[in-house]
């Protein structure tokens, strides 16, 4: 993924100076979700990562603040989910989310577009507006995917389930293939209506997928 040069170049070179200061053992520290050097990443979705049911400790994106923090990597995640959400939805919010100015996004959107049957060619043209955007803003995204139900047919299923895996290819952008992997058919992971996931659906979910979001940051420091 290249960069060019401009505001958010310059803000990338700061991400990446903190982020090799840190591994250094140099520069400012950080300290917490409030620092003012913390990398900050949106975790853009819907009710899974608004942390629907949850007490906020518990949310997505405060369990992966603590994760990377573990990691070394003193993170602000910024919980930008809105509960039934679809790509519509998100699409229409986008700009107003990136006020809070991210480092970076997670884009987790599409669930409650196959909950609702919708057609898949919106969903696609919903999502590839966002990364669009995001591109042209020279944000890095990791993109969260999402399965059909099987109930809706194999035809939906494959229209709907393959949006994820091109539009990652066509943005270049790295995917994380299904946000609920390891967590959907588990009931003692998810809460009473068996479709959102408890405090430890939730822990299953990011250690999952922290790697993914390690490897984004790490892929800023190799793109300057």
């Amino acid at each position: 993924m290249r960069y060019g040069v401009g505001p958010r170049y310059f803000n990338n070179v700061a991400l990446v100076m903190r982020f090799l200061l840190l591994l250094a053992g140099l520069g400012s520290p950080f300290h917490g979700a409030n620092a003012e050097n913390n990398i900050r990443i949106m975790a853009f979705g819907d009710s899974l990562t608004a942390g629907f049911g949850l007490a906020p400790a518990d949310s997505f994106p405060s369990q992966l603040q603590r994760a990377l923090e573990a990691r070394g990597l003193p993170a602000r995640v910024l919980n930008a989910g809105v509960s039934g959400d679809t790509t519509s939805g998100g699409l229409a919010r986008l700009d107003w989310s990136l006020s809070d100015r991210p480092d970076m996004v997670i884009v987790a959107l599409g669930a409650n577009d196959a909950l609702r049957g919708i057609d898949p060619a919106i969903t696609r043209a919903n999502l590839a507006a966002i990364l669009e955007k995001l591109r042209r803003k020279k944000l890095p995204v990791l993109l969260a995917g999402a399965y059909a139900p099987p109930n809706l047919g194999r035809e939906y299923e494959a229209s709907f389930n393959g949006i994820f895996p091109d539009l990652a290819k066509k943005y270049d952008v790295p995917l994380y293939p299904f946000f609920l992997e390891g967590v959907v058919t588990v009931p003692s992971l998810n809460q009473g209506d068996g479709v959102h996931p408890n405090a430890e659906g939730v822990a299953v979910i990011v250690e999952r997928i922290t790697p993914y979001v390690v490897s984004l940051i790490e892929s800023v420091t190799q793109t300057m």
